[in-house]
């Protein structure tokens, strides 16, 4: 029975963990990993020659190199949707704060710890709670941008709270769309969603298309004065200088952020918590839980699901599948020729092969009648177009 190297990176919750059977060393101190699992620390690539994949224990992937695992042939893996309801539940905790000054009147009442009794009390609280006056989310318009699995739960949940919302994705994915309510508003365009939104929540994913996407120009510009800001999605897809002026100009009237950063500390017309988003045990084990059955899925079988760079794909052996090939490739024609050929003239039986490809890289998973000896793989990674090919026996 072949082992595996597992590196853990930050602290994995602990019902994921309990997933590895005794096939697998598991430890943080693993020098020489096939597998990673890893949080928010950013993963070096140079420093782990053997691996095979990585599997995020969250939604982003900024802190892990893809293209670069993806050159080399490494699978990279998040858990999206395991996260999903603690920050919804998040987005409306701080909205209903902010609305309600809820910090602010908090403050308030801390400061009457110097009062001697009830009745004097009572009547401080009387003569001031006008201060904190707020507002209802009933009857505003939420506007969600992005609308993945977090942002088609915070779409749904305005619905609850009386909103009326409109959602608009740049980059939609009808497999989440499918379970956004049908009386959400799917907006053409996103001045379309933006122009009459009296809370806006941000739910896209970190990357070079997505990098200070909130700005002032095709963003700000279409927002209605007196908007709120929430940001749940990751720091940097907010021109946090844009976010500034608009909140000095009463374009925005707040802004609600998941990131600290010395700009947006101490302001009055932002609130910021420190990451939370997805930090709720409930969250943590389901997203634990999530990676370590990609990561098996993966090692074990050679299946993919829920990669962020490499093609999904999974396809079960029968009982007669004595062994398995993997390739990875760039994606160009003729590879599965080209391998059937290589296999077909050392007298190896196919007996299933399934081809997937993302539009950069091809993914292969052939199944063979018998055993693939050690240089029929390598004859097929000396192949041009080739990034890696793995050999996954399971009969002895």
């Amino acid at each position: 029975m072949q082992q595996y190297r597992i590196k853990t990176i930050n602290a994995i919750a602990q019902e994921g963990l309990d997933l590895f059977t005794s096939q697998y060393a598991v430890s943080p101190e693993e020098k020489d990993p096939q597998g990673i699992l890893v949080r928010s620390t950013k993963v070096d690539l140079g420093l782990y020659p053997n691996l095979l994949a990585i599997a995020r224990a969250g939604a982003g992937v900024n802190n892990i190199p893809v293209e670069e695992a993806s050159q080399k042939g490494i699978c990279v893996f998040n858990t999206p949707g395991a996260n999903a309801n603690a920050v919804v539940e998040l987005v409306y905790t701080t909205l209903g704060i902010w609305l309600r000054n809820v910090e602010k009147s908090i403050a308030f009442c801390r400061t009457l710890n110097n009062l001697t009794d009830d009745d004097t009390i009572n009547r401080e609280v009387e003569a001031q709670k006008k201060r904190y006056r707020g507002e209802e989310m009933a009857g505003k318009t939420m506007a969600v941008i992005g609308l993945g699995k977090i942002g088609v739960g915070v779409a749904n949940a305005g619905l609850h709270h009386g909103m009326k919302v409109i959602g608009f994705d740049p980059f939609p994915a009808m497999d989440n769309i499918h379970y956004l309510s049908p009386e959400v508003t799917l907006a053409r365009s996103r001045r379309e969603a933006l122009e009459n939104a009296d809370f806006i929540s941000v739910h896209i994913p970190l990357n070079n298309k997505t990098r200070g996407y909130v700005t002032q120009k095709d963003f700000l510009q279409f927002v209605k004065d007196g908007a709120i800001l929430i940001n749940y999605a990751r720091g940097p897809v907010v021109d946090e200088g844009a976010v500034l002026a608009a909140l000095a100009s009463g374009k925005l009237r707040g802004h609600i952020s998941d990131f600290p950063s010395t700009k947006f500390l101490n302001h009055k017309k932002i609130i910021v918590t420190p990451h939370l988003g997805a930090s709720t045990s409930e969250s943590e084990e389901n997203c634990a839980t999530m990676a370590v059955k990609e990561l098996r899925s993966y090692l074990e079988m050679g299946n993919i699901v829920h990669s962020v760079n490499f093609p999904n794909i999974e396809t079960i052996p029968t009982v007669d599948v004595h062994t398995r090939v993997t390739v990875i490739n760039r994606d160009q024609p003729g590879m599965i020729a080209l391998v059937s050929n290589i296999l077909g003239s050392h007298d190896i039986n196919i007996m299933n092969y399934t081809n997937k490809s993302n539009g950069t890289l091809g993914y292969n998973i052939i199944d063979c009648a018998g055993p693939v000896p050690p240089d029929v793989k390598a004859k097929i990674c000396a192949q041009e177009g080739v990034l890696r090919s793995r050999i996954i026996t399971f009969q002895e």
